[in-house]
């Protein structure tokens, strides 16, 4: 599913216009997004929660050549579904 299903999902379903549904689906995105940027937690009752977890630099290996390679340390986005989703999606 895309971004643009939603929007249609959303259009159809609440008869508002394509146009305004998108304004509001990418404003969500894009404050979840910035509240990442700044360390937040984002929780969405009987969703989920997105968060920021940092990874520690490591060794990986080449698969070509099977030299050693250092990764350095990053931040990743992880989510942990909520209850509700857990127990529809079983």
């Amino acid at each position: 599913m895309t971004k643009k299903d939603i929007v249609l999902r959303i259009a159809d379903a609440t008869e508002i216009k394509q146009v305004e549904v998108k304004k509001v689906v990418q404003k969500t995105f894009d404050v979840i997004i910035d509240a990442l940027t700044r360390g937040e937690k984002v929780e969405l009752r009987n969703f989920g929660i997105f968060k920021i977890k940092e990874r520690r630099a490591r060794f990986g290996r080449n698969p070509r050549t099977g030299q050693s390679v250092p990764v350095p340390p990053r931040k990743v986005v992880v989510f942990k579904s909520g209850l509700e989703m857990k127990h529809k999606v079983k």
